[in-house]
């Protein structure tokens, strides 16, 4: 398989489920969820999918409620591409938005021309 296949397929059931995420599932724990990114198995079979979501402290919510969701979302896959098979998902809370806030937090905290290390 090659790489460019696989992330093809990737990026293209990251845009599928975005979709249905977005548009047609109705639990409030999965509103408000962003998918960012699906890494693909080398043989298609199974994906690991990455949300994010406002950091809320719900992320557990959400993630259940991503799970919850799993067959119907695969049945939408099922319905929309034309795949030999429909991957087995496995929903993962992205925790890069919080990493990036939090590092933006420390850099504003800073103060420019502060000499602390200077005493």
């Amino acid at each position: 398989m090659t790489r460019f296949r696989k992330d093809r397929v990737a990026e293209l059931i990251r845009e599928v489920i975005s979709d249905i995420v977005s548009r047609k599932i109705k639990d409030p724990r999965v509103q408000g969820v962003t998918i960012t990114q699906v890494d693909m198995s080398g043989d298609l079979k199974s994906a690991r999918v990455y949300f994010s979501c406002v950091p809320d402290g719900k992320a557990d919510d959400r993630k259940q409620g991503m799970d919850s969701a799993r067959g119907f979302i695969r049945h939408q896959l099922r319905q929309e591409l034309d795949l030999k098979y429909i991957p087995e998902l496995s929903f993962f809370y992205d925790t890069s938005l919080d990493y990036s806030q939090r590092i933006n937090k420390i850099l504003k905290e800073i103060q420019p021309g502060d000499d602390a290390d200077d005493e």
